[in-house]
């Protein structure tokens, strides 16, 4: 006993800085409690003015409880689950070399699908379509396509079933204006060097595609085989792609002759307008995960759109189809030239036709592929 007030003695020289009570939670009366003739209590005796007692005060009805571990691993482990995490990049392409690296699995989501299930709870309300799967699709860049993501969903779960994603080398392009490009767009967000890594061209893209859609037995020549590419607006597919092809000098796709324009049927459904992904979320509250204008990131987010109205039950269907009977024409001199947003070669298009063309292209939305209906015998057609 002696030993016991000796030590008591000396706490109250460390009145001011009590170090367990940042580890004590108050709580409403849960008592510490002991056997009633504990030996220890009935020995112990304090002095009447101990200022240990008087330092150490709590708020009237009120005990603490000492928590049996000091750790808050367990609630950081808690966020660690629930946080987000980018995904990797190099997976995504089939390219992750760290895939036994716990720490880079750790930082590094590695399994897009499991951001974008739902619960089974949620499916009674979706009707039925003519599709399998939805190809939902967002390329990016604007000069070329520098990115080229796909989402193979299920029209019957809604779950992800398998994932594209290409980061694209432009073909037409300096070294010195790729770095630039590549530096504006992806620099800020910190994918420049994965993007330098695993850029490919637009043909070899296309080609690898090709392979993935007859590996999902999606596709095995002509149209796709019950699934429909989802876009947010109809220029993916309708101008970009187009101009691309002619740039990288391929025939375009036949897989690319139809679409569904998300906006059309978000329109349609809801009643409301919504000019692009961002609002749409805001208007179904969904929050926006990830990196705007990273092309997979704003694919999954587009999904969440997707699935959400879906489950409301809006039927989505075909919105768009180009006239595969009529000859589409796209130069890709008037492609560099539109991208420029000048007419430097003055003699393709004579000067009094020059500002016609030029209003005409900025009417329709139409840059890059450039249709002379009335300037060239040539007949083009393009619905929507």
């Amino acid at each position: 006993m002696a030993l016991v007030r000796a030590c008591l003695f000396k706490i109250p020289s460390h009145r001011n800085r009590i170090p367990f009570v940042s580890h004590l939670s108050l709580s409403p009366p849960l008592a510490l409690t002991l056997p009633q003739n504990h030996s220890f209590i009935n020995a112990l005796t304090l002095p009447q003015n101990h200022s240990f007692i008087n330092a150490l005060t709590l708020p009237q009805n009120h005990s603490f409880t000492i928590s049996a571990s000091l750790s808050t691993s367990h609630s950081h482990s808690h966020s660690h689950t629930t946080r987000f995490k980018p995904i990797c990049l190099y997976h995504t392409q089939g390219k992750c070399t760290k895939m036994d690296d716990l720490i880079h699995l750790q930082k590094f989501n590695h399994d897009c699908s499991t951001e974008l299930q739902l619960n089974i709870a949620q499916l009674n309300k979706i009707r039925s379509h003519n599709l399998d799967f939805f190809l939902v699709l967002d390329l990016e860049g604007k000069v070329e396509i520098l990115e080229f993501p796909v989402l193979m969903v299920s029209a019957k779960t809604l779950q992800v079933e398998h994932i594209f994603h290409r980061f694209v080398r432009p073909s037409s392009m300096t070294e010195q204006r790729i770095n630039e490009y590549i530096e504006g767009k992806y620099g800020k967000i910190g994918v420049d060097r994965v993007w330098h890594d695993t850029a490919i061209p637009f043909k070899k893209v296309i080609e690898e595609f090709e392979a993935w859609l007859m590996q999902q037995k999606l596709w095995i020549g002509g149209e796709l085989n019950r699934a429909a590419f989802v876009t947010c607006g109809n220029w993916d597919l309708k101008t970009k792609v187009p101009q691309q092809c002619e740039v990288s000098r391929i025939k375009l796709p036949s897989y690319f002759m139809e679409w569904i324009n998300l906006k059309d049927i978000y329109l349609n459904f809801y009643n409301r307008r919504a000019p692009g992904m961002v609002t749409m979320m805001k208007q179904l509250q969904i929050p926006l995960v990830g990196s705007h204008h990273l092309g997979i990131d704003d694919t999954k987010n587009i999904t969440r759109v997707l699935q959400h109205m879906l489950v409301d039950g809006a039927l989505v269907q075909i919105t768009a189809r180009r006239n595969p009977n009529v000859l589409i024409i796209c130069t890709s001199i008037m492609t560099e030239l539109c991208n420029m947003h000048q007419f430097r070669r003055k003699e393709l298009v004579p000067r009094k036709h020059r500002s016609v063309l030029v209003r005409l292209m900025q009417r329709v939305n139409f840059w890059g592929s450039c249709i002379f209906v009335f300037f060239f015998p040539w007949e083009a057609s393009v619905t929507s």
